[in-house]
């Protein structure tokens, strides 16, 4: 299981991931609302403005303060690194 720094000392499990997106669009701010009323939202912004939305294959819905590029450049560079172990 590799797990991925999504800021602030969370981690998530990259194995999980399916998607990581930015906040601005009306659907996702549906699949947020939605996920909110499921009890299925993980809120790991620590209080800042949320730049990247990560939906995981259970229903989970992460709300991060990093952006998803960067997220996604640190899911890169740690499958690298997966690879020169190997």
């Amino acid at each position: 299981m590799q797990l991925l720094n999504i800021g602030y000392g969370n981690l998530i499990s990259s194995d999980r991931l399916i998607a990581i997106v930015a906040p601005d669009s009306a659907p996702i701010k549906r699949i947020i609302s939605d996920a909110k009323d499921k009890g299925t939202l993980i809120d790991a912004t620590y209080g800042r403005r949320t730049r990247a939305v990560i939906i995981m294959d259970s229903d989970h819905v992460v709300l991060c303060a990093v952006s998803p590029e960067t997220v996604g450049g640190r899911l890169i560079d740690d499958s690298e690194e997966g690879k020169d172990h190997e």
